[in-house]
């Protein structure tokens, strides 16, 4: 009998590298971004809510037209320190909702 030796395998290069995985590695990074948007930007806790990022879009709710008219013109240098933050292009665009 001839016995083929196995390469042992992480869970975490299976993970990163398994192209099949794909879809649900970006959907991580997509909640990831929700659940950081804070930690990112501290001063907005009480303003800005991250609800959700769909096909590289983040949808921010707003609390006042005021905000939202000038993080509009910000952002393109959201977009940045958030791709920045994690260290790969995750966010594309960032649409607003008024509350």
């Amino acid at each position: 009998m001839i016995y083929e030796k196995k390469k042992i395998v992480s869970l975490t290069d299976v993970f990163a590298k398994d192209k099949s995985l794909s879809n649900l590695r970006l959907t991580i990074s997509e909640s990831e971004v929700v659940s950081e948007f804070e930690n990112v930007f501290p001063n907005f806790r009480h303003t800005v809510k991250a609800l959700t990022v769909k096909n590289g879009i983040l949808y921010l709710s707003v609390d006042n037209s005021v905000l939202k008219s000038e993080l509009h013109l910000q952002r393109n240098l959201m977009i940045a320190k958030i791709n920045k933050h994690f260290k790969k292009k995750i966010v594309v665009n960032i649409k607003f909702k008024s509350i």
